[in-house]
């Protein structure tokens, strides 16, 4: 069975996976202050946030991570499919980094200040993100396989076994002519 990831996706996906699942798990039941605190930050950002409760935004945003990570933990999730799940969540980030005031040194500069330190590395995941999609909706024939062959490997197999067949049925065939003539 051939899995829909490469070798070179193994550590990227392992990496954010993980760190964006415990983030998740670390929201879940969060109190009511880091509710406010987290809706607060998102909805300064996103005012349409606003109409939605804060507990409530604790639990989407809880729930999301949770999914986020785990499909990119998975290796039967399609590389396209976990990237664009991290670029969506990553995107959104970084959205509170460049526009909450602070998070960036003064000027028209994206270099964070030291409070936007703990946002900006989304920049990293974004990049992440983007690099699995493309991986996931280019032609590759370098997969991990269970039992199996790539793609490659299994076609070529395919000719063989195909060509073995053929040469033994035209051995029976001849062999039948030469009993029919004797």
């Amino acid at each position: 069975m051939r899995l829909p990831i490469t070798p070179s996706e193994i550590a990227p996906r392992l990496a954010t996976g993980a760190f964006i699942l415990n983030s998740g798990l670390g929201k879940r039941g969060a109190d009511e202050g880091t509710a406010a605190g987290l809706h607060g930050f998102a909805a300064g950002t996103y005012p349409f946030l606003g109409k939605v409760p804060p507990k409530t935004f604790a639990k989407a945003l809880s729930t999301s991570e949770i999914v986020i990570g785990a499909a990119l933990l998975t290796p039967f999730v399609p590389a396209a499919v976990a990237g664009a799940a991290l670029t969506g969540l990553s995107a959104g980030l970084l959205g509170l980094y460049l526009r909450t005031p602070g998070m960036t040194k003064p000027g028209k500069s994206v270099a964070p200040t030291q409070e936007g330190l703990t946002i900006a590395k989304d920049v990293w995941m974004l990049g992440i993100g983007v690099g699995l999609i493309t991986q996931g909706l280019s032609g590759r024939d370098a997969q991990i396989t269970i039992g199996g062959s790539t793609p490659r490997e299994a076609k070529a197999k395919a000719r063989k076994k195909a060509a073995r067949k053929a040469a033994k049925n035209a051995r029976k065939a001849h062999k039948a002519r030469e009993n029919v003539a004797a």
